[in-house]
């Protein structure tokens, strides 16, 4: 049996031991993981704990069962970066791909965090316009995301308010309204554990890992256009760059 600290129940050992073997790429998609009855002999366990243990999994859409076969590694989708989905709403005018559709949770005026008002320049007055949403596609919740505007932008934008989708996407519709177009961004992404908040919206298990990326549009003026904060679950993000080898 592998040997884990026992800090969590044992059902959720064995799905993130499962868990850390994907993301490594100990197993890959379309690899078959171990089946309840094998799990519950490695692990010393009952076979009802074995099968929550993939069925958290499943939940994290790591896994997928397959009838009459077994239980099986899924594809990754690997996030896009923002200059992507950037790209496609000026090409289409839409910002998500077919399948995807996000749900605006909240939006309006709010006392900005700390951490935000530095992103966006805001010195005695804190309030801001955020907008939150949750993006999905058919296999559930891809991405949590938090956007903030400074109060100049919210009051010239204010569609910004309505909890409504804007179909060209938040930043075009920004551009538009006034007249600022983004002329690059900066990107700070870490990872930590979900928090109460995150777990329900992303759908994860407690104590699920995530990545959070903060991304700060500029203006041609090197203005601060729009802070985001978005939080990704462990099943839904890679790294992914090219360089040249000199």
């Amino acid at each position: 049996m592998p040997q884990i600290a026992e800090t969590q129940p044992k059902y959720l050992q064995i799905a993130h031991y499962i868990r850390d073997q994907i993301l490594r790429g100990d197993l890959r998609p379309g690899d078959e993981v171990p089946s309840e009855r094998q799990l519950a002999a490695d692990w010393k366990v009952s076979r009802p704990t074995a099968a929550r243990s993939l069925e958290a999994l499943s939940h994290q859409g790591l896994v997928e069962k397959r009838q009459g076969s077994g239980t099986y590694v899924r594809s990754l989708e690997v996030n896009r970066r923002a200059r992507e989905l950037y790209g496609r709403a000026r090409q289409t005018g839409k910002i998500y791909a077919p399948g995807e559709y996000a749900v605006i949770t909240s939006a309006g005026w709010l006392e900005a965090p700390d951490h935000v008002a530095e992103a966006l320049g805001l010195a005695k007055d804190r309030r801001a316009v955020h907008r939150r949403r949750v993006t999905n596609n058919q296999n559930g919740p891809i991405a949590l995301s938090i956007s903030w505007f400074a109060p100049d932008v919210g009051q010239r934008a204010p569609r910004l308010m309505d909890p409504e989708r804007i179909q060209e996407g938040t930043l075009m519709y920004v551009e538009t309204m006034t007249g600022r177009q983004g002329g690059y961004a900066e990107d700070r992404m870490c990872a930590r554990v979900a928090t109460d908040e995150e777990v329900a919206d992303l759908c994860l298990e407690p104590g699920s890992a995530v990545l959070i990326v903060h991304h700060v549009v500029f203006d041609l003026q090197d203005r601060p256009l729009e802070f985001a904060e978005a939080t990704y679950p462990p099943h839904r993000w890679a790294f992914e760059q090219g360089y040249p080898l000199t």
